[in-house]
């Protein structure tokens, strides 16, 4: 058994796939997938799992170098935006509008639909080096 904090096995394997510059979405349960783009699917109920806690889960094992976040989830959804940049802490995050994000969803790697049902709980990470 894997001894780590993230322990879902296709998000593992996305992201020990992952090189420099790929993207990752993490969504809430509204968030539209593009039909090509692999979906990994972690909600199991209303806000089960929250989008935080699986912001937090992904950062112990991806290295990111930017995160992008609509501009929208500052104004429609302070307390997600204000719980990302706490998650994030050094990581710079840039905004972008809403409907960028969900074009960025097309050259992620994997979009993660958690159960959140927070407006605008969604962001883009941007992967980084070790090195």
């Amino acid at each position: 058994m894997k001894k780590a904090t993230l322990i879902n096995q296709p998000l593992s394997e996305v992201i020990a796939g992952m090189g420099h510059g790929d993207l990752l979405v993490i969504g809430d349960a509204g968030l539209p997938i593009p039909p090509a783009t692999r979906r990994i699917d972690l909600a199991v109920t209303r806000d089960v799992p929250r989008f935080l806690d699986v912001v937090r889960a992904v950062l112990t094992e991806l290295q990111v170098e930017e995160a992008l976040v609509a501009g929208e989830t500052w104004q429609v959804s302070p307390h997600v935006g204000a719980g990302l940049r706490d998650a994030l802490g050094p990581i710079p995050v840039r905004t972008i509008t809403h409907e960028e994000l969900k074009a960025l969803s097309a050259r992620a790697v994997a979009v993660v639909r958690t159960g959140e049902h927070t407006p605008y709980a969604n962001v883009v990470l941007k992967a980084g080096v070790t090195f």
